[in-house]
């Protein structure tokens, strides 16, 4: 069986406190903005994926993409 290797976003000198509101929030931001500029395909944008998805609680992911989704979002994309 492989190993699973248990990771987390790296720490991000702009958030310095405990409270990861806005480091989870702009990760999120990051990685839709790498997607629409690379496409879908693009592995470049697997990591802020990866980031948003272990800071971020995912009741705040969902209602993010239905934010999207209906062109409501508040943050930069």
């Amino acid at each position: 069986m492989a190993e699973i290797e248990i990771k987390t976003a790296p720490a991000d000198f702009r958030f310095p406190t405990t409270n990861q509101t806005r480091h989870c929030f702009t990760r999120y931001v990051e990685y839709h903005r790498c997607v629409n500029a690379k496409g879908d395909d693009a592995g470049d944008c697997e990591k802020f994926a990866k980031y948003y998805r272990s800071l971020c609680p995912g009741e705040w992911v969902e209602k993010w993409n239905e934010q999207r989704e209906s062109g409501t979002f508040p943050g930069p994309l």
